[in-house]
């Protein structure tokens, strides 16, 4: 490989004239938004840009400054955030604006250790609030960067025990100058043009730096045998009274889908269900099974449910009672959202409760 130097200039020069604007993104001489790039970094989780685009929009037109953001409910922060998903982060980004406004005066700190004190920021978004907010020189390196820099160095060992070369290689290349474009260059790099598959190596602007051009880049980074997800299963239940209301519970904070409203349910677990379940809480009138399964995958499992329509007669369950026509006033997530699908496609829910 040639100097850094000549890396770094090959690579931003190409940014310059090909970068994609992004509406997180300061343009031209403007200097980057802090709160911009901190909620666009924490929405762009496991989350494609073209899907963050729409939300971030909406989020930042509605809360338009972290101090507004730590002035709003947990509610209304998971209610933005639906369609998502993996919600601890908006818990988080709700609680890390509170500590901003507490601890800092709702001023970002710049650097990588001071950022990682605050909730939900890890090292990979501390460097990349750093290096783009503040143009500290931190060492970025998201999954686009991962794989640019296995095919630049070739580096055979498969992921994620390469993280540690492949940040190191990265360490080798960040510059001082610019740090922010340098990374957001090598993003773009790797989403538009060292892509997972059909590399367009021929548009590539630092291809000749590169050992693995012309020998397969499409084989890096080598990856480790993905082991296949377990299944779970679980009883979702439709909780009605007499006067049409159905029953929602909060999720414990720590568990999945923390924090959001849902429908109480047995435990996700592998093997058949658990017999400790909600209803030794409920005196019940009717019980009906509904036909049809919903299906949901999680990072770590596949989930698969069943629904059952209670009358209830009284509860001393802990939560809300809402009427389904309501129900988009509130945080479902996409889960409790495919439960309220089946069950308005296998029953017919008319007032006082009475269901056909």
């Amino acid at each position: 490989m040639h100097s850094p130097a000549d890396f770094q200039q090959s690579l931003l020069t190409w940014y310059d004239q090909k970068g994609r604007s992004l509406p997180w993104r300061a343009k031209g001489h403007e200097k980057p938004n802090p709160y911009y790039v901190w909620i666009s970094e924490i929405m762009l989780q496991q989350t494609t840009v073209a899907t963050v685009i729409s939300y971030f929009n909406r989020f930042t037109a509605k809360w338009p400054t972290v101090k507004q953001l730590a002035e709003a409910s947990l509610d209304e922060v998971l209610h933005a955030w639906q369609g998502l998903g993996y919600y601890s982060r908006a818990r988080n980004l709700h609680k890390c604006a509170r500590q901003l406004c507490l601890e800092h005066k709702g001023i970002f700190p710049h650097t990588e250790k001071e950022l990682m004190a605050l909730p939900g920021i890890g090292p990979y978004t501390a460097a990349a609030i750093s290096a783009i907010a503040f143009q500290e020189s931190s060492v970025v390196v998201d999954g686009n960067i991962e794989r640019v820099m296995s095919r630049l160095f070739e580096i055979k060992i498969p992921l994620p025990a390469a993280k540690k070369n492949i940040k190191e290689v990265a360490a080798s290349l960040t510059p001082a100058e610019r740090p922010g474009d340098y990374a957001q260059a090598l993003m773009d790099l790797g989403a538009m043009v060292c892509t997972p598959r059909l590399p367009r190596c021929d548009l590539c602007p630092v291809h000749s730096f590169c050992k693995a051009y012309g020998h397969s880049p499409e084989n890096y980074p080598y990856k480790a045998a993905k082991i296949p997800k377990p299944t779970r299963k679980t009883v979702f239940f439709w909780i009605q009274n007499d006067r049409g209301e159905v029953f929602l519970e909060r999720r414990p904070p720590r568990d999945l889908l923390g924090g959001m409203m849902g429908f109480p349910s047995t435990s996700w677990a592998t093997k058949g269900h658990d017999l400790q379940n909600p209803l030794d809480k409920v005196e019940i009138l009717k019980e009906k099974l509904l036909s049809g399964i919903i299906t949901h995958t999680f990072t770590h499992f596949h989930l698969v449910g069943e629904v059952s329509f209670i009358q209830a007669n009284h509860t001393t369950l802990v939560g809300q009672w809402v009427r389904p026509e309501r129900f988009h006033e509130l945080a479902l997530p996409t889960l409790m959202k495919k439960v309220v699908g089946l069950s308005e496609k296998d029953m017919l829910v008319l007032p006082y409760g009475e269901c056909l």
